[in-house]
């Protein structure tokens, strides 16, 4: 529920599972986990949809007041196609629906925003369970995300802490002797999606260890993994479009008001750890060293 210790609760939940933190765990969290304690939720009830909000769900079969909040939420639509809304977020996330989300929350009656700042989020976490254990370790914050002309979805970070999220091999050379010019890891992002296989997403589990993982220590951010317009093949996809939004100007569209409910009728269990598993890798890895 909103105020609830995050770091207490995985230290206690990771010692009671059998699994305590050791020194260089990565430590991954689910961000509906994470908008919950900080309070990031909404009752559609609440929600005033614009006209431009209305007359987009009433042609796309949507609710309306889910659309606004999709709004409230974008620094701008990236594109709008057969109800579908692509968003880039005030963070710089692209998107759909600019991570609103009505999922393993109440019912499809309360929304869950992302973060305001994952980054700051996670080094939270993370100073939280450096008090706690005195092990230095790195905290990932996950959310899952369609992916640009491949089906499905997968997990990546949307907030950092105690790790630097890629790897550049630019001018390193492969095994044949042959200089990389356009290879960057995103560990991070990588983390994020190997959480995915444990923690799947019916199954109750918002924390995953990640054991045995080399990675270079540091501050990272998560814009480091960000796409710039011009900056690669694929940077057409986050191009701005021309979007007719109906005479309405999106910059009158306020920030989303977050309200704190009264009840805890669906946020009582939100934090309740059913199981945190273990991802390990071997102790000598093939990644490289951290420092």
């Amino acid at each position: 529920m909103p105020g609830s210790d995050i770091a207490a609760l995985v230290a206690e939940g990771a010692a009671e599972n059998g699994t305590p933190l050791g020194r260089g765990d990565v430590v991954v969290i689910t961000q509906k986990i994470v908008s919950k304690a900080e309070g990031r939720l909404v009752a559609l009830r609440d929600v005033a949809p614009s006209p431009f909000a209305e007359t987009w769900a009433r042609t796309h079969r949507c609710d309306p007041r889910l659309i606004e909040l999709v709004l409230r939420e974008s620094r701008r639509i990236v594109r709008m196609d057969r109800g579908v809304l692509i968003a880039e977020t005030h963070h710089g996330f692209v998107c759909a629906n600019a991570g609103v989300d009505l999922s393993n929350v109440a019912g499809g009656e309360v929304a869950a925003l992302l973060p305001v700042d994952p980054d700051a989020s996670a080094r939270r976490i993370r100073d939280g369970l450096l008090d706690r254990t005195a092990l230095e370790l790195a905290v990932v914050i996950s959310d899952t995300f369609g992916r640009a002309f491949r089906e499905g979805q997968v997990n990546v970070a949307i907030g950092v802490a105690g790790l630097i999220p890629r790897k550049s091999y630019l001018d390193a050379r492969d095994p044949a002797g042959l200089a990389l010019r356009a290879t960057v890891q995103p560990l991070a992002d990588e983390v994020a999606a190997a959480s995915g296989l444990v923690g799947q997403k019916l199954n109750r589990i918002p924390v995953v260890i990640v054991r045995g993982l080399a990675y270079e220590r540091g501050d990272g951010r998560i814009a480091d993994l960000f796409s710039r317009p011009g900056n690669g093949p694929f940077s057409m996809i986050a191009a701005d479009l021309p979007i007719d939004l109906g005479g309405t100007d999106p910059s009158s569209t306020s920030r989303t008001k977050v309200c704190r409910p009264p009840t805890s009728a669906y946020t009582g269990n939100a934090l309740r750890f059913f199981s945190i598993q273990v991802l390990s890798f071997p102790v000598e890895t093939p990644f490289y060293s951290a420092r």
